[in-house]
């Protein structure tokens, strides 16, 4: 089904899915007591600051991180293929990253942070991680995807740009889950450099969220 190789507390783990081989890489956990699975977006790869800031922090306090690459962005293709085939993906890693026995948060940024929603109840996931949820595409409001959000069924935390063009913290619906703004931060979480915030306060702003989050959940 995989093959591995490890460097330290980092381990690569190749997955065979019905949407071609996904890649996992696991930044493992003294004393683990959660999983995030979480993957990247469709203009994007696992190497998204936020998602190498949290594969960074969240292990010391209890949580491997399985950063999870799509089959699509494994093959070196350029543009990410139709949500279903997003979905088979995400199902296909998903007996990699329950095998421990431990419980599993879905995660993902962006148009995986959709996956993640679409999937969380079909899944068994204990909770979703949405970071920079593309609540609409820019500049159509009217075009939600709140439906999918609300529709997880588990609990929820939403991390947020203050400025992101695919939605706003004061667009989204009021209840349902739990959201925490990254001020002046766009889709990336990248802050403008006269933001009165730098960049590195911005990441430990989506770091601490879910830190704390995910102690709740243990």
């Amino acid at each position: 089904m995989s093959r591995e190789t490890q460097v330290a507390q980092v381990t690569r783990e190749t997955v065979e899915t019905e949407a071609g081989a996904a890649r996992i890489t696991w930044h493992r956990a003294g004393t683990p007591r959660l999983v995030l699975a979480v993957s990247h977006g469709a203009g994007g790869g696992v190497e998204a600051r936020d998602l190498q800031a949290l594969a960074a922090v969240l292990p010391g306090h209890g949580v491997e991180v399985a950063l999870v690459e799509q089959p699509w962005r494994v093959a070196g293709k350029k543009v990410a293929p139709a949500p279903k085939t997003l979905d088979a993906g995400w199902r296909g890693i998903w007996p990699a990253v329950v095998a421990s026995g431990l419980p599993v948060i879905a995660g993902g940024r962006s148009a995986g942070a959709r996956v993640a929603c679409r999937t969380a109840a079909e899944l068994g996931a204990h909770a979703v991680l949405a970071l920079s949820f593309p609540l609409h595409p820019p500049g159509r409001p009217e075009r939600s995807r709140a439906g999918e959000l609300l529709g997880a069924g588990r609990p929820t935390l939403v991390v947020q740009g203050g400025n992101d063009p695919f939605g706003r913290p004061d667009e989204f619906p009021e209840d349902g889950y739990e959201l925490v703004e990254v001020p002046y931060g766009d889709h990336g979480f990248a802050v403008p450099k006269r933001a009165p915030v730098t960049q590195e306060q911005a990441l430990e702003a989506v770091t601490a969220a879910v830190v704390r989050w995910a102690g709740s959940l243990m």
